[in-house]
């Protein structure tokens, strides 16, 4: 009987109509606070301006988005994460910059069933094995930009390659992409502290072992601190220095013309030639008067994702799967042009190589130079078991 009861119950919840939510609330976890707070408030800033752009609604339905400083810290993610999924109710999760904090608050958001959007972290774990019907990147997998910077590198036909990364999880994905494409002989492969601020060592050991080119993945304040330093040691006019996620937006006004001529591999730059792209940009300008990094063209996808998830259920949140199944359309207007989703829910896109270098303004930005990939899948979604 008490089966049946329970069988009776269901069939009434489904025969009711769907409800549109009230209020909206998108958990957004980032880091607010210390160096990496720069990175941060370009996420948040982006965001707040999609939802201004929206006039303050997701899907039709008002919205507010809740922010949480992970301080740089995986527990402290993990923390943040739980309280906005018990105490602030929200509707969908997204943010996190770093792939040990992500991973770190990974399985409590996607056991409760809440969708989470990554706005750039992508360790491969998520693309593989433990992929889920209930988590999206709106960025990338780790591994698919250091490919196209291993790839654009091998195709110049270079060697004898230096390779430098924090020691975490992001960093073993970045040089595990690299090599992937890379085919050359490699120097060395160093793994420095996580948030390390002095590199005087490894540029001694560079300097020691006189490869002919550098390879780097040191975002934030790390990267501000060695390509700075790198310049100063006078190597730079010697051994020419390639990185990712090192010399962007978010760095640049710290590094200066120490990056002048460095090359960088991305999806996205704030030059990228198409509609949505040069909407945002002017519109982001013209809000905060400073470029947008692409934490912040992430940012502004995950909430515009969002939005057209929500529409597309009639502000249904309850409805997962009409939600799920609406964002792997990727049927938005996403600033990186037209992508299609993979079976494990990251995205098949373009990777371009990228010269630092002035704008109009005298401002160091970021500059597409040609595409290295085109309609580029990352290398794990042969071990997800969705289809």
């Amino acid at each position: 009987m008490k089966r049946q009861l329970i069988a009776a119950a269901a069939a009434i919840l489904l025969s009711l109509p769907a409800q549109a939510a009230d209020n909206i609330k998108i958990g957004f976890v980032t880091t607010l606070s210390g160096p990496a707070g720069i990175i941060g408030k370009h996420m948040k800033d982006a965001s707040d301006l999609a939802l201004a752009m929206l006039g303050g609604k997701i899907g039709g339905v008002p919205a507010q988005i809740v922010y949480g400083d992970d301080q740089f810290k995986p527990d402290v993610g993990r923390q943040v994460a739980d309280e906005m999924l018990k105490r602030d109710k929200v509707d969908f999760m997204t943010g996190f910059i770093w792939s040990n904090v992500l991973l770190a608050a990974y399985q409590p958001i996607i056991q409760s069933g809440t969708i989470l959007i990554s706005a750039n972290a992508g360790p491969h774990q998520l693309a593989g094995a433990q992929c889920a019907p209930n988590f999206f990147s709106a960025s990338w997998q780790n591994d698919q930009t250091p490919e196209a910077m291993g790839k654009h590198m091998q195709d110049q036909k270079m060697d004898d390659v230096y390779m430098i990364a924090p020691d975490y999880a992001a960093g073993r994905d970045m040089m595990t992409g690299f090599k992937r494409y890379f085919k050359g002989k490699v120097a060395a492969e160093i793994y420095t502290k996580f948030g390390q601020s002095d590199y005087q060592v490894e540029i001694s050991q560079i300097r020691d072992a006189n490869p002919k080119a550098v390879f780097v993945f040191l975002p934030g304040g790390m990267g501000i601190q060695f390509v700075k330093q790198y310049a100063q040691s006078g190597l730079r006019e010697k051994i020419p220095l390639y990185s990712a996620f090192t010399a962007d937006e978010t760095t640049l006004p710290a590094i200066g013309e120490a990056a002048d001529g460095n090359y960088e591999v991305g999806f996205w730059s704030p030059d990228l030639d198409n509609p949505r792209n040069k909407e945002f940009v002017a519109a982001f300008r013209a809000k905060y008067n400073y470029y947008p990094s692409f934490y912040a063209a992430q940012s502004f996808d995950a909430i515009t994702m969002i939005d057209r998830a929500v529409a597309a259920v009639k502000g249904d949140v309850a409805n997962k799967e009409g939600l799920i199944a609406a964002l792997t359309k990727a049927d938005f207007p996403s600033v990186r042009g037209k992508f299609k989703y993979n079976t494990n829910h990251f995205p098949i896109q373009n990777f371009y190589l990228l010269r630092i270098g002035k704008d109009s303004d005298g401002t160091y930005v970021r500059k597409i130079q040609k595409t290295v990939f085109a309609d580029h899948a990352d290398s794990y979604a042969g071990d997800c078991k969705m289809k």
